[in-house]
């Protein structure tokens, strides 16, 4: 006889945890189902946590480094890698622990183990068959893709791994300049390690505006990054002490490790979904509605498994629509587009909505609004003059179809944009709001007063 449970979530990363507490919080007798030894999924123990704690070493250092613009005499720092290794281990048990602690706060039972689905909402986990009496959520996220001709094992490794290296590699190939490839090779260089970066498209960060990736590709290449754009790797050979590869027209390179940081793909073949009779779209993801429904009554699918950007926050809020619409009640399926994304190398990128070409594509009257940091008092004090703020509009009424900011805090500073969006401001009402002074957000409502016609400082 199978164990029943009103709510049962398949995942316990940040689209699996935030779910199942909401699903308790409204009343449903709720049960996780993890494969890993800890609760937190890939973000918490391999993958966004780990990265962040890394990178801000990292950016500690390049201020050290930095001390002196301030009249500040300090000797060159010297990196203690095993030390940076603790502190990322301390990181993650602080807040892998504080999930297991919700987990009992709001009575959610956790169950170790695969999960198979076994038709309709029903769960086997080893010996145990378990049934899901209301919504069953499946939040399995992402698993890593190697590019063609190649494969993981040695010294051939995936993101993860470069976030989990006991010792600080001499040098690292980085292949695919998206976020986490940004960020690798950006954490790395500034620790001291000789780094690679290629992208077979024409530009690091081929998703953002293309004057932010600009921005972020002078800033990684001052850090030291070797970038090859337009440049695809192969003939990757993992050897015992190095990995070796060709690139471009054949040219000869080396390195201790080469990341593969190209694309992932759903991490669903333990599941079972072919049998449990739910939908696959062409593309491999699971086909499902606006607010998560599968082709199975009662199932509902969320985060890296589904349509949309592949971030944590996007996932949690699924989790959120999911769990409400079984629950009866009114939700607002998520507009993709207006997710904020975050990548935190050096200089940190965020963004949100259409960039200038995606715009024009798209048929909008375009008007852009731009402004670099240092046309505000804050970026000359706090030292970054060359970041920029974008803003994306349409001419005729006035809508913010877009931000997009290179430079220090721009993953906190989008969020202003985020909100106007949301509640259907527009750059206008951006550019007739008081910021505080001297901070970086008046470059923000700078660039809002450059796209309505009136910048003031520029």
């Amino acid at each position: 006889m199978a164990d029943s449970f009103d709510c049962i979530v398949i995942g316990s990363g940040p689209g699996g945890y935030v779910t199942a507490i909401r699903a308790a919080q409204l009343g449903f007798t709720t049960a996780v189902v993890e494969k890993d030894d800890v609760v937190g999924g890939r973000c918490l123990n391999y993958a966004c946590i780990p990265a962040k704690a890394v990178l801000r070493v990292a950016d500690v250092l390049q201020e050290i480094r930095e001390a002196d613009d301030f009249g500040i005499k300090v000797s060159e720092p010297e990196v203690d890698f095993s030390a940076v290794g603790e502190r990322r281990k301390k990181v993650i048990k602080t807040l892998t622990g504080g999930v297991s602690g919700l987990f009992q706060k709001n009575g959610i039972e956790l169950i170790s183990g695969e999960a198979r689905l076994t038709g309709g909402r029903g769960v086997a986990v080893g010996d145990r068959q378990l049934e899901a009496t209301k919504v069953l959520v499946l939040a399995t996220g992402s698993v890593k893709k190697p590019i063609p001709g190649t494969q993981f094992g040695g010294r051939v490794i995936g993101t993860e791994e470069a976030w989990a290296f006991e010792e600080l590699p001499g040098s690292l190939a980085v292949v695919g300049a998206g976020a986490s490839g940004t960020e690798i090779a950006s954490a790395y260089a500034r620790l001291g390690t000789q780094v690679q970066l290629f992208e077979g498209l024409d530009r690091v960060l081929p998703t953002e505006d293309a004057d932010i990736s600009k921005v972020a590709n002078r800033g990684f290449k001052k850090q030291g990054i070797d970038v090859h754009v337009s440049t695809f790797v192969q003939d990757v050979q993992s050897h015992d002490d190095r990995v070796t590869f060709t690139y471009g027209d054949g040219t000869a390179g080396e390195a201790d490790y080469l990341v593969i940081a190209a694309g992932r793909g759903p991490d669903v073949e333990a599941l079972g979904l072919d049998g449990a009779g739910i939908t696959l779209a062409d593309t491999g993801l699971v086909e499902v509605d606006e607010v998560g429904r599968t082709s199975v009554e009662g199932v509902y699918a969320i985060g890296d498994l589904v349509r949309g950007p592949a971030l944590a926050h996007k996932a949690s809020d699924e989790g959120v629509i999911a769990v409400e619409h079984a629950a009866g009640k009114d939700v607002h399926p998520i507009a993709y587009p207006d997710v904020p994304r975050a990548t935190f190398c050096l200089p940190n990128v965020a963004s949100f909505g259409l960039t200038e070409e995606q715009a024009k594509e798209q048929g909008y009257d375009v008007v852009v609004g731009k402004v670099q940091y240092g046309a505000v008092g804050a970026g000359t004090v706090y030292g970054d003059r060359t970041g920029l703020v974008k803003v994306v509009g349409d001419r005729k009424y006035g809508e913010l179809l877009g931000g997009h900011i290179v430079g220090a805090k721009s993953t906190e500073l989008i969020q202003e944009l985020v909100n106007v969006r949301t509640l259907e401001g527009g750059f206008h009402e951006v550019a007739q709001q008081i910021h505080g002074h001297p901070t970086l957000s008046e470059a923000v409502q700078e660039a809002a007063r450059a796209a309505d016609g009136w910048l003031i400082h520029g």
